[in-house]
């Protein structure tokens, strides 16, 4: 297996007034889709398997994100089992008209890449090529 082309994934979403709640910001629940979305792509581009959420360990919101706002997502995968992934996305705000960019929630998932079996398959080590062995 080879390592992915880039080593991470880049995501950008608008804020329209469907995704936002009676206070005009985005509802955690879509911010945790984007979120996973993101975390998903860039596990698949990592190992070139599928993969699975299998868990969410954190999800901090450090600000509410404004309808109409631009959102990006930078999902990096910064650790790896046997067969897991552990990504780490962070959601950037922009304002769409100005060059203002803060962070605005973080969350770190786990996925597992699966074999046409359905069962968990190695991924590559993050430090190399060859598949651990262990983890």
């Amino acid at each position: 297996m080879s390592r992915p082309h880039a080593p991470e994934t880049r995501v950008t979403h608008v804020v329209f007034p469907g995704d936002t709640n009676h206070h005009g910001t985005l509802f955690g629940g879509e911010a945790l889709s984007f979120m996973d979305s993101a975390a998903f792509i860039a596990a698949t581009r990592y190992c070139r398997r599928k993969v699975v959420t299998r868990h969410l360990d954190a999800m901090e919101f450090s600000r509410p994100i404004p309808q109409g706002s631009l959102v990006e997502l930078v999902a990096r995968v910064i650790r790896t089992g046997r067969s897991s992934m552990t990504v780490l996305v962070e959601l950037f705000i922009e304002q769409m008209y100005s060059d203002h960019r803060e962070l605005g929630c973080t969350g770190t998932f786990v996925l597992v890449a699966i074999g046409d079996d359905g069962q968990p398959t190695p991924v590559p080590n993050l430090n190399g090529d060859s598949p651990r062995l262990e983890g």
